[in-house]
């Protein structure tokens, strides 16, 4: 492999039915056991995704039951492999998903070096964490990982780059590189389409890698003094820092040389532009249930005496508040660059300290969370969703951010599980 931190790798493709095979991030449908049991009915007695992924829904079957299933996934792994399901190839490979709305979202898989990936605040690593890491999440997933012979990837990683330089100029040549896999995705959730990029294409990759890594080239793009930062993980967080995990377990145990040149050390994901027009982003609001407002509001204050009523001037950030037909607003004065969310998630998590009877939900949509605002000892938080153009900033300015920042599509558009790599 070439020594450089997103480079190629062998990738396996299945040689079965790709419809499916391919089923979608185990995070999703959490609350729905109806699609995951539409998606066992599929998938029975044909090779799938289905069988050697853990969908997260599941967990809720305790632990005997969690036990069972990784096992029945690794010994699942094993046959496949003895079984010649999969084709090999070198490289990489240039994703063009087509969306339920008829959005095209490109992207490109490769191997991602975990030598350069840190999920910690404060990490100065080429590819760092969009949001907080809940470290509590971590061990489930490296039972998982620890003993499995193949990873599939769900990992999404977010490129700035607003010019196109890299992924766009990938996709202009889509018709010189080889046809992989093209068909529709189970359960209408659109198309995918995958191509084997040509060596001018890695040629190209590369080059445009090592101007986006370079310290003088990333600093006069931000106008900072910090490390570059190249990649941001857009989906799959918890998943990569359980394969970080991994590796650092490996490392610990057969030495760093060895782990240098072990399978296990990189971690197969596709990488996207943040600009991609197929890419929403969506704000994340904030509801307390069994919260008082008044009381809400004297906590903000005292934690943060700058907050000042009514609406924010220049230069300041507002949170819109909500409970039955109350409605308030707090600002304050802010950074620039600086989330509104990056200043009231702390202030949230101080408080719900304090008040272990209030719970707190996040909620996508301004409807849904005004809906819920409206009830009964609800308050609801609305504020500015980050745009975009605001997430490397943000990144580089507060270390990581809060966690339930921002969400990227719906769950019918998530990644799915299609591209395999052995890792044993």
């Amino acid at each position: 492999m070439n020594p450089c931190f997103f480079d190629s790798g062998r990738i396996l493709i299945p040689r079965s039915d790709l419809s499916l095979w391919s089923t979608i991030a185990c995070d999703q449908f959490t609350s729905d056991p109806a699609y995951w049991e539409d998606v066992r009915r599929m998938t029975e007695g044909h090779p799938s995704a289905y069988h050697i992924t853990l969908p997260e829904i599941y967990l809720k079957e305790g632990e005997e039951a969690a036990s069972r299933r990784i096992a029945s996934i690794n010994a699942t792994m094993r046959r496949y492999l003895q079984d010649d399901l999969f084709t090999a190839y070198d490289g990489m490979i240039y994703v063009e998903r087509t969306l339920r709305d008829g959005g095209v979202r490109k992207g490109l898989l490769g191997l991602l070096d975990l030598e350069q990936y840190d999920y910690h605040k404060g990490a100065s690593s080429y590819i760092r964490a969009t949001e907080e890491t809940v470290l509590e999440r971590i061990p489930p997933r490296v039972r998982i990982r620890q003993d499995a012979s193949l990873e599939l990837p769900h990992l999404m990683l977010l490129t700035d780059d607003p010019e196109g330089l890299l992924i766009e100029e990938i996709a202009a040549h889509k018709a010189e590189y080889e046809t992989l896999y093209d068909f529709d995705l189970m359960k209408e959730s659109g198309h995918i389409t995958g191509y084997l990029l040509n060596d001018q294409a890695l040629a190209h990759v590369r080059a445009v890698l090592k101007t986006f890594s370079d310290p003088a080239y990333f600093q006069d793009k931000y106008h900072t003094t910090t490390s570059p930062l190249v990649f941001a993980v857009g989906d799959g967080n918890h998943s990569l820092a359980s394969a970080k995990e991994c590796y650092e377990q490996l490392k610990a145990r057969i030495g760093a040389e060895e782990a240098a040149q072990h399978p296990a050390r990189y971690a197969l994901a596709e990488l996207v532009n943040l600009h991609d027009d197929s890419l929403s982003f969506e704000p994340i609001y904030r509801v307390l249930i069994g919260a008082d407002l008044e009381d809400l509001l004297h906590h903000l204050r005292a934690q943060a005496p700058s907050f000042h009523g009514g609406a924010s001037k220049p230069g300041e950030i507002s949170l819109h508040f909500q409970s039955g037909l109350e409605r308030r607003t707090l600002s304050i004065p802010a950074s620039p660059g600086l989330l509104p969310v990056s200043i009231l998630q702390p202030l949230l998590d101080a408080y719900l300290a304090e008040h272990p009877e209030v719970q707190i939900d996040y909620i996508h949509g301004l409807d849904a969370v005004r809906a819920l605002g409206s009830q009964e000892n609800h308050v609801a938080i609305t504020f500015q969703g980050m745009q975009k153009a605001d997430l490397f900033p943000g990144i580089i300015q507060g270390g990581v951010l809060p966690r339930k920042t921002f969400s990227m599509g719906h769950a019918e558009d998530k990644r799915f599980y299609l591209e395999g790599r052995e890792i044993l």
